[in-house]
């Protein structure tokens, strides 16, 4: 076995029992053949070395990683739209291993479409190969833009045909593994809740405090929930400012660390709007661009309701009133680094991102989202390069004034990232729904793994460039 000397197995969350999970094995697949590996996110877990053959022995056939325990299929609930649903939990996943990232941080390995568990109920307990690429392409792009995600370490082609109502069918399947901080999702707490088991809800605590925030003191639930409103208020923040939209925020895709995770019907804003929703099924915009902040917070009060059971309402209401200030300050700190200058102040800093949004709202579809943070990204100093490119004629009039005078207050941060290559050219790295559909034509039509290859590659150099 070709496993790094840096990798180190601890499988934490197995010692929980199984009243947190039941042991499973993955399906026989027809064929296994490796679509993508995340080297870099592999060599901070010790995987870099597996060969591709190991590879796929652990990623496509899950053979189980050395030091690690039986897959578990995790059991939760949770609200789905804002109703109640005790009939989840890992329906097509499990967690396959947890080891030590090379900065001492517990680290999951998680699947997606992994075949039937016990909580799959009339389900294929599949994932189709488009899923599977549009996640690491969401992945892929929010780690680039410094937003706290999972990532996607392999996908594998399994062979199989797969009948779904939402897109053309029969279409191909395939087996993700994501690399995340963990996967004990607020729905963890409400399903022992749930059964008012006091004692699960208690050994749970203690588990993420232990696991996640060891500095707080044992039994400290008021504590552990500060943390994970804090956690959350940055991830939300990280979110609007690289105007992204999850599309499902049920309780069930949130995090106890705060990293954004399962990628279904996600968008990236094509410009400014504030009503734009990614999932064809939200009807009524409750999880659109600028409602994310409130779905957060809401799923927040679900999770401070189980955690009653177990502690002072005092302390949990304190806790949650944290979120309101903790997302402004978030959001305020998320613009100043997307515009790659300095912080000089609550009070510019909240002038800056007010008239940011201001001149994102006034221009609209003639400048889009993402292109106003790379044309001035350095600040002031990139005028000449921003007044100069394809939206030069954007950047006048009164909304404009005020945002280049709000610019001007800051310094540019880091100013050695202009050199990159990056912003010599005149577009940004996006993802629209065009582009995204255009990369999988490729691989649906003409079996053309190329653009997608391109296009990781590109949004791995946008990382470096941007500085993350």
């Amino acid at each position: 076995m070709s496993v790094s000397p840096t990798y180190r197995p601890d499988p934490r969350f197995a010692q929980l029992g199984t009243e947190f999970g039941e042991t499973v094995a993955a399906a026989e697949f027809p064929k296994t053949e490796l679509r993508l590996r995340h080297n870099r996110a592999a060599s901070e877990v010790g995987l870099d070395t597996l060969t591709d053959e190991e590879w796929i022995s652990h990623f496509g056939r899950f053979a189980p990683l050395p030091g690690q325990p039986e897959p578990i299929a995790m059991a939760y609930h949770g609200h789905q739209f804002r109703v109640y649903n005790p009939q989840i939990g890992d329906g097509r996943g499990f967690l396959a291993a947890q080891m030590r990232d090379t900065d001492g941080r517990l680290m999951d390995l998680g699947t997606k479409g992994s075949g039937i568990t016990p909580f799959s109920r009339h389900a294929d307990g599949r994932l189709t190969l488009k899923g599977g690429m549009r996640e690491a392409l969401a992945a892929a792009m929010l780690e680039s833009l410094g937003v706290p995600t999972c990532r996607i370490l392999s996908l594998v082609e399994t062979g199989e045909e797969l009948e779904r109502g939402d897109e053309p069918s029969p279409t191909r399947s395939a087996v993700m593994v994501r690399l995340s901080h963990s996967h004990i999702r607020f729905g963890t707490f409400q399903r022992a809740a749930y059964y008012s088991r006091r004692d699960e809800l208690t050994e749970l605590v203690e588990h993420a405090r232990a696991n996640y925030y060891p500095h707080l003191i044992e039994g400290d639930a008021a504590g552990f929930l500060h943390e994970v409103v804090q956690a959350q208020a940055k991830l939300c923040a990280r979110w609007v400012a690289a105007g992204f939209v999850h599309g499902v925020l049920n309780t069930d895709n949130l995090n106890v660390t705060g990293e954004s995770f399962d990628y279904g019907p996600w968008r990236f804003l094509p410009h400014y709007e504030p009503g734009f929703t990614a999932a064809y099924f939200d009807h009524d915009g409750l999880y659109a661009f600028a409602r994310q902040p409130e779905a957060v917070f809401w799923n927040l009060t679900q999770l401070a309701g189980c955690l009653k059971l177990i502690a002072d309402s005092e302390g949990l209401v304190a806790s949650l009133n944290g979120f309101g200030p903790a997302y402004i300050r978030e959001l305020r700190a998320a613009f100043v680094m997307r515009l790659g200058v300095k912080s000089v102040g609550e009070a510019a800093d909240q002038r800056l991102m007010d008239c940011t949004l201001a001149l994102l709202r006034e221009k609209g579809e003639e400048l889009r989202w993402e292109p106003l943070f790379f044309d001035w990204f350095g600040g002031f100093s990139s005028s000449a390069r921003a007044l100069g490119g394809p939206r030069g004629k954007c950047y006048q009039g009164e909304a404009f004034d005020a945002f280049r005078y709000a610019l001007m207050e800051h310094e540019p941060d880091n100013p050695e990232r202009l050199e990159h290559p990056m912003f010599r050219k005149a577009e940004p790295e996006e993802m629209l729904i065009d582009e995204v559909e255009a990369i999988w034509d490729a691989i649906a039509e003409r079996g053309d793994w190329q653009p997608l290859n391109d296009k990781l590659a590109r949004l791995e150099a946008a990382r470096q460039a941007w500085g993350f």
